[in-house]
């Protein structure tokens, strides 16, 4: 399997529902039990990472989590004044800008706006000689992805920015961000998904138009939340017959420990029907039995990851 943590920068995307925040989150603590300085990028205002490391909300900032962890929660609207503000260098001149009406009628009413500044927020943590003052350097940027379609569209934003600014700073800039993305040694996108019918057809589809129509590298595809196979087939035979004479509690066991047994059968098919229709390679990842996963069991996740 490649090492995801080759590379410099990770999106992490799938169905939603099936654990990619979750996944990010604990990709994060592993690149930053390897020693690598890494951040994780939840977009949209997301706060799920200052959520599990109890730190209040990180908001836009860079705020360390953890050993080698940082966290940053990415704001459109705030990536739009620190755009501005990198290409205008003057502070008034910016804030003049964003107070003005008619520019944040503009704003509002162009397209994918908020993906591209968001993206270019992504690339500017991402790159080894920041444009941010004081700016830290990463090794590795990961990135919380919005879901499936949504996350197709928001890879492909600035090729479409490059398509309708055909010419100018914008159409450069937007190239840029495009040759990042689509650049294999340096971005890889992560797949989760959950082995039940519904995530698997995504995440086949998923695969296919992130490598045929965005041109990104599926490094991974993560099943997450696979139960343990706890019993050969003999057994669960022999439990079918002692769930005939048994009653009561034990009778009650039997029932919950086969009715497991058949659910892990049955995620085994949906993990084979994946492989089939995939091409990146497949890792497995435990179901963890908790109602809201600690620090201590998104390590043991992390660990799971590699």
């Amino acid at each position: 399997m490649p090492d995801l943590f080759d590379k410099r920068l990770l999106f992490v995307t799938g169905k939603g529902g099936v654990g990619k925040s979750t996944i990010s989150i604990a990709l994060g603590m592993a690149a930053a039990e390897r020693g690598l300085r890494t951040i994780v990028c939840e977009v949209s205002s997301q706060e799920n990472a200052s959520r599990v490391f109890k730190k209040g909300e990180v908001g836009f900032n860079e705020v360390q989590v953890a050993d080698n962890l940082w966290a940053i929660s990415i704001d459109p609207d705030e990536s739009l004044r620190e755009y501005l503000l990198l290409q205008l260098k003057v502070r008034a001149m910016r804030d003049l800008l964003m107070r003005s009406r008619l520019f944040n009628y503009l704003a509002a009413a162009t397209p994918g706006l908020k993906e591209m500044v968001t993206i270019g927020k992504i690339w500017e943590l991402a790159l080894p000689d920041r444009k941010v003052k004081k700016g830290r350097e990463y090794d590795l940027v990961v990135v919380d992805a919005p879901a499936t379609g949504h996350g197709v569209g928001f890879l492909q934003t600035p090729r479409t920015f490059a398509g309708i600014a055909r010419v100018g700073p914008i159409h450069n800039q937007a190239q840029a961000l495009d040759r990042f993305i689509t650049e294999h040694d340096t971005t890889g996108v992560v797949i989760v998904s959950l082995p039940e019918e519904m995530p698997v057809n995504e995440s086949a589809s998923l695969e296919r138009q992130l490598t045929d129509d965005v041109g990104v590298a599926v490094e991974r595809i993560y099943m997450n939340a696979m139960y343990p196979e706890r019993f050969s087939e003999e057994e669960a035979r022999r439990l079918e017959r002692v769930m005939e004479i048994a009653e009561g509690p034990a009778n009650a066991a039997v029932r919950a420990a086969l009715s497991e047994h058949r659910r892990a059968n049955a995620q085994r098919g949906q993990l084979d029907r994946l492989a089939a229709s995939v091409k990146a390679p497949i890792k497995t990842l435990p179901f963890i039995f908790k109602p809201r996963l600690s620090v201590d069991e998104l390590h043991r996740l992390a660990g799971a990851l590699t």
